[in-house]
């Protein structure tokens, strides 16, 4: 019964924070509807606050939308890093704990049965367990989806906020799409993607290649067919992208590693799986069977060379 109510609070969570992510209920002309949910409790404060900003304090909407992206990003910040620190820490025990999960996974190749690749499975999970290491490296959806909300507010905040589309910043039109600050953006993301690379083993860096191209590829896609106002918003977060980028991975990752090395030293990993031995009855008669196939072909020459002296001899 506990975990069922576990079960059921999470899975109601999940309902809630899928629905406020849901993104945003339009209107047949593409607007936002005024009375939809994450309308009426997010983007219209955020919206009230960006004004605000831009004509009584006269910041004008461009730095408005910065100042606004930059006070909300900072106030996610702490849970960003928070996540990150996570997941390094599972990471860096993942490392040591990769023998046996080879071992293991060499197990499941050679599984033929059911049975045995169940139990090459159940390996694999005693390992993590054993040893206090998530299997998914310590990345959780929880943060994701908290922010989610808050992103698609200041995407629409900046997209249909009254009076950003005719305003100006530096020159560049905020209602309409600028190949400046789209380059900026795509320049951002992508140099975030290279601050993620610092400090990661070569195998890893593999795969996430194909993910540092996309990123930045989507937003500069995405920024062609956006405002201004948008691709502004989009700017900023990626600056703030790139220092929550170096805070954890040059910064953080470093220590977290000697940490982790000094754990390992003092409590070693659990010894769960180990290499199995190939010796077994059924390979101790091969090897007999092959040690007197060779006796045989090691005597053919002999009786061959016999055979015929006796056929001269006749």
């Amino acid at each position: 019964m506990k975990n069922f109510k576990k079960w059921l609070m999470g899975s109601g969570l999940l309902v809630v924070l899928l629905t406020l992510s849901g993104c945003v209920s339009r209107l047949a002309d593409g607007s936002p509807n005024p009375e939809g949910l994450i309308y009426r409790f997010m983007i219209s404060p955020l919206g009230n606050v960006l004004t605000h900003i831009a004509k009584e304090w006269h910041f004008g909407y461009g730095w408005a939308i910065i100042v606004i992206t930059i006070i909300v990003r900072l106030i996610i910040l702490p849970l960003g890093i928070h996540q990150s620190h996570k997941a390094m820490v599972q990471s860096e025990k993942m490392q040591y704990l990769k023998p046996q999960v080879e071992i293991a996974q060499a197990n499941a190749k050679k599984a033929q049965t059911r049975e045995e690749q169940v139990q090459a499975q159940l390996e694999m999970q005693k390992i993590y367990k054993e040893n206090n290491v998530s299997m998914f490296g310590g990345i959780g959806c929880l943060p994701l989806l908290l922010q989610m909300p808050v992103f698609t507010a200041l995407f629409y905040t900046a997209r249909y906020t009254p009076g950003i589309d005719s305003a100006t910043f530096y020159g560049i039109n905020l209602g309409q799409s600028s190949l400046i600050l789209v380059i900026i953006a795509g320049v951002a993301y992508a140099l975030q993607g290279y601050i993620s690379l610092i400090g990661v083993p070569e195998e890893q860096k593999k795969t996430m290649k194909s993910m540092l191209i996309v990123s930045p590829l989507m937003i500069v896609m995405m920024s062609f067919s956006s405002p201004a106002g948008v691709t502004l918003y989009w700017v900023v977060g990626g600056i703030i992208g790139c220092v929550q980028t170096f805070i954890t991975n040059v910064l953080m990752k470093p220590r977290i590693k000697r940490k982790i090395d000094l754990e390992m030293k003092e409590n070693p990993p659990k010894i769960v799986v180990t290499a199995r031995e190939e010796v077994t009855p059924s390979v101790a008669e091969t090897k007999t069977l092959n040690s007197k196939q060779n006796e045989q072909k090691n005597n053919r020459p002999h009786q061959g060379r016999n055979a015929g002296k006796q056929q001269k001899r006749r």
